[in-house]
């Protein structure tokens, strides 16, 4: 064999290692996004399924009731002004985990409270 010819397969070589190094590369970032986004949906169902459990569970009427005048007072204590079926829908979805600002709406709450929804609650 001839040394160039040696040479020249190296270099095949390591250029064809170079493609299946970048090609590895985007599988993995392929993979690291489905994998966050299945532990997102994972969490936004574990959400769904609590707030369907509430839902669907016979409520004992006085502890309903209870509830219901605590959730609407915690709510209505900043925003007396606003009254409505609307603005206790929005109270109610904020309260079992999701978004309600601009910024992120209906997307799940991962990281307790969110401030912009917050002061949409307190307007």
């Amino acid at each position: 064999m001839e040394k160039n010819n040696i040479f020249t397969r190296i270099q095949e070589m390591e250029s064809q290692l170079g493609h299946m190094n970048s090609e590895l590369g985007e599988l993995k970032q392929i993979i690291k996004e489905l994998l966050e986004d299945n532990h997102r949906l994972g969490l936004e169902n574990e959400q769904l399924r609590k707030v369907l459990k509430r839902e669907v569970q016979p409520a004992d009427p006085a502890a309903s009731a209870s509830s219901t005048s605590k959730s609407r007072a915690a709510v209505q204590a900043g925003a007396e002004d606003m009254v409505g079926e609307g603005y206790d829908n929005l109270a109610r979805l904020y309260h079992e985990g999701f978004h309600i600002c601009n910024v992120y709406y209906g997307h799940l709450r991962t990281e307790g409270d969110c401030l912009f929804c917050l002061s949409f609650l307190n307007k």
